[in-house]
């Protein structure tokens, strides 16, 4: 998660357990507003999901006991079928897996090659038009060998099939009010929300800046393709965040919900840390 970084450095702030992993959550974001007239329930990723195989949910070692999507959405007063837009940063399992679940098991299921078919994956969110960046989608269809394990078809396929994905240009104003910031350094095509409001800017993190302990320029995780391109995009984005004060939302930080970069004589890190619910 911390690249170069020594593990003297970061086990400060995140402490490993006996095989090397630390906290962390799959944070997403719940928008409403009305888009002329209209009612807009908007999703900002959806965490890994829940198709995982029992071996993957034990190596990343993934715990529902707390929160799972369906059920926090549940607790903000929301159903699938209300959500009307989902933005998924990028096509990676932990933040696109839970777009789709699996079908009712069937009571006789097809046999494909003399090999039962288990059931399909359907998007989550029956009535939303799903978001993903052009260039990450064909880059999802045929990842690099380095990073084949971070994409599972059933994830983002059915979102095609079910004609609800849209394909979106580059940098837009995808929603009054609503900026999508698009980065390449993790991965080809991530967008991520910045969201005006009258008091203040909501910055989604994504991928960028995944916890607080990466807004210094040289903290930038082993996952990035590009980890030079990632610094050119903190380098181009942080002082605008600093000067405008956004509101920086991390999506995987298990103890800073929020915080405002700041700069000093030592370079760019996180200053005031809050919850969302303290600034909205």
């Amino acid at each position: 998660m911390f690249g170069v970084v020594p593990r003297p450095l970061w086990s400060r702030d995140h402490p490993a357990d006996e095989e090397n992993r630390i906290d962390m959550t799959m944070r997403a974001l719940l928008l409403r507003g009305e888009v002329e007239g209209t009612e807009r329930i908007v999703l900002v990723d959806t965490g890994a999901g829940d198709k995982l195989t029992p071996k993957m949910r034990s190596i990343y070692r993934i715990d529902y006991s707390q929160h799972d999507l369906l059920g926090s959405l549940a607790a903000a007063g929301v159903t699938p079928a209300q959500v009307t837009d989902v933005i998924l940063t990028h096509l990676h399992f932990d933040h696109c897996g839970g777009g789709t679940v699996l079908q009712e098991e069937t009571e006789h299921r097809e046999e494909v090659s003399g090999e039962e078919k288990g059931p399909d994956a359907v998007p989550t969110f029956p009535n939303a038009t799903y978001h993903v960046q052009r260039r990450q989608w064909e880059w999802a269809l045929e990842p690099s060998e380095r990073d084949r394990a971070s994409f599972f078809d059933e994830n983002y396929r059915p979102l095609e099939e079910h004609g609800q994905l849209h394909l979106v240009e580059g940098e837009t104003e995808l929603l009054p009010d609503m900026h999508l910031v698009v980065v390449d350094g993790h991965t080809p095509g991530q967008q991520l929300p910045l969201i005006h409001t009258m008091r203040r800017c909501f910055f989604f993190c994504g991928d960028l800046f995944p916890t607080a302990s990466h807004i210094p320029l040289p903290w930038i995780m082993g996952y990035d393709l590009q980890p030079l391109k990632t610094l050119e995009e903190k380098k181009r984005l942080l002082p605008q965040a600093v000067e405008e004060e956004w509101v920086l939302f991390f999506e995987h930080d298990a103890y800073r919900e929020c915080a405002r970069a700041v700069r000093t004589e030592k370079g760019y890190g996180a200053g005031e840390v809050f919850e969302l619910v303290d600034c909205v």
